[in-house]
């Protein structure tokens, strides 16, 4: 920290009430892709694997990242994929071609297996249906298969399958990314905005409380942005709860740059819900519905060469296996940042994805899983669930690039303040007035840093990059701290409710 220009003085006080950080919002995303699935989820040969070949140690980790809710299976692959594929005995399962990511699809894992997991590591499921080559059949079908009790053919093929009670999903995604031409089944916006209402409304009469996504798009900078909101939400606005959009950002040689991708996530979701916001008093619609961010991740495409249309067909091959640095933790810490401050437009969020693509778990055969650099602060930030989300302002002039967001919990009896100083060479003394919060002790304060910002964990050394307590002075209602360049940083205050 000493060869860093000289700390500057950050002073910064509690700011607006945005809302309540719906548990949603602490999402991860699974797709059949690469390893992700086969060698990350299931692996019954591990020795961590559980009876129905889950690995136990991803398990673990899983539930230790504070992960809510998993939508299944993707992505792209959902546009090409069969449900029936991957249900019933696994020795009758076909092996299909995936051509989405061009591999080799098994069918070993399937819908039955997801729930499962889902079971086991205490997450919401949240199923994708198939509306690229899929059509509204086949997707009143698998809710049929999933949810109905008991007593039709596809009800009783779930019991028989081993899944005697209802899987009771109640997130459904209409669809991927359709506004892509990378996607299988890619239409215009008017075509996807009519298969989508005729699958909600069809889902609607199965069961009225279902919560529907529509795909908005795939990222912020596609040339239909906006225009593919308005026209779709203009036909679904009635029939759906949410409105799908992801975002993936990544170091293109400007650091200084890319550890302010927040301010475009802010910006990204800020023109979503105008978008949303338009459309309902366009349509005189009172239907509230909300952002699902359910795709979104630093996304450096190190690895993104193994998928180019050379490569052979194959099963469970390493691809978009990313290895995450200090500098990729800090801008995840931002963006969930972004997230909580919206927390009054943004319903769910799905960090993707979860385990070796491009996932904050890395997991290889025969040994222990290990953390990834952005493992950290999402799992600081999980705990925020059901918090009530309180941005901050700078009170004073400052050279230091220093974010924040306060948490306060359900009761108010603590408050988690989540740090980030984004500057490349400026170390950041920190101020941060909590008088109105009654802080009375700080219980816990840990640090995410080395001086290194390439530094990354692997399997040989998983703890390279590890949370590090963090030394903090509550005086007078005012935490006081030091954050280096490029660091994270998560403090836990203990509050008093008496008086208030």
């Amino acid at each position: 920290m000493d060869d860093h220009t000289p700390a500057a003085p950050v002073m910064l006080r509690l700011a607006r009430r945005i809302g309540t950080a719906n548990p949603r919002l602490f999402g991860s995303f699974v797709e059949h892709l690469g390893r992700g699935v086969y060698g990350g989820l299931y692996a019954p040969d591990d020795p961590s694997a559980t009876p129905e070949g889950f690995r136990g140690d991803v398990l673990e980790l899983v539930r230790e990242l504070g992960v809510t809710v998993v939508r299944y299976p993707g992505g792209n692959f959902v546009s090409g994929y069969d449900w029936r594929d991957g249900v019933g005995p696994r020795d009758a399962r076909p092996r299909r071609l995936d051509l989405a990511w061009k591999t080799i699809e098994p069918n070993t894992f399937g819908t039955d297996e997801f729930v499962a997991w889902c079971r086991h590591a205490d997450v919401e499921p949240m199923l994708a249906l198939n509306l690229g080559l899929g059509d509204t059949r086949s997707a009143l079908e698998l809710l049929e298969y999933t949810n109905h009790p008991a007593g039709t053919t596809l009800s009783d093929a779930r019991v028989a399958n081993g899944s005697p009670q209802p899987h009771g999903v109640r997130l459904w995604c209409l669809g991927n990314e359709a506004d892509g031409p990378w996607q299988l089944g890619h239409r215009s916006a008017a075509a996807y905005a009519e298969q989508a209402a005729v699958t909600a409304a069809a889902m609607r009469r199965f069961d009225p409380t279902l919560e529907l996504v529509v795909v908005g798009s795939s990222h912020e900078r596609m040339p239909t942005f906006g225009t593919w909101e308005r026209e779709v939400l203009t036909r679904t606005i009635d029939l759906v709860d949410h409105l799908s959009c992801h975002i993936y950002v990544y170091d293109q040689g400007d650091r200084a740059r890319f550890l302010r991708s927040s301010d475009v996530l802010d910006g990204f979701l800020d023109d979503v819900a105008a978008t949303i916001a338009h459309v309902r008093a366009a349509t005189h619609s009172t239907r509230d519905v909300r952002i699902s961010l359910d795709e979104w991740n630093v996304w450096n495409y190190t690895s993104y060469d193994t998928i180019e249309p050379h490569r052979v067909f194959e099963e469970a091959p390493r691809i978009l296996e990313e290895q995450y640095t200090l500098a990729d933790a800090v801008v995840v810490g931002t963006l969930l940042q972004s997230i909580l401050r919206h927390a009054d437009v943004v319903a769910i969020a799905a960090m993707a994805q979860l385990v070796n693509v491009i996932g904050p778990i890395r997991a290889e055969p025969g040994r222990p899983a290990w953390r990834q650099t952005t493992f950290h602060p999402f799992a600081a930030v999980a705990r925020s669930a059901g918090h009530t989300v309180l941005d901050t302002e700078t009170a004073t002039a400052d050279d230091a690039d220093a974010t924040c967001v306060v948490t306060v919990s359900p009761g108010g009896d603590h408050a988690l303040v989540h740090l980030a100083n984004r500057s490349t060479v400026t170390v950041a003394d920190i101020a941060l007035d909590l008088r109105e919060l009654n802080p009375r002790c700080v219980d816990h304060a840990e640090l995410l840093w080395t001086p290194d910002p390439t530094a990354t964990n692997t399997a040989d050394n998983p703890d390279a990059v590890a949370p590090r307590p963090l030394d903090t002075h509550l005086a007078d209602g005012t935490l006081a701290l030091r954050l280096p360049p490029v660091s994270w940083a998560t403090v836990r205050v203990s509050c008093t409710t008496e008086g208030r």
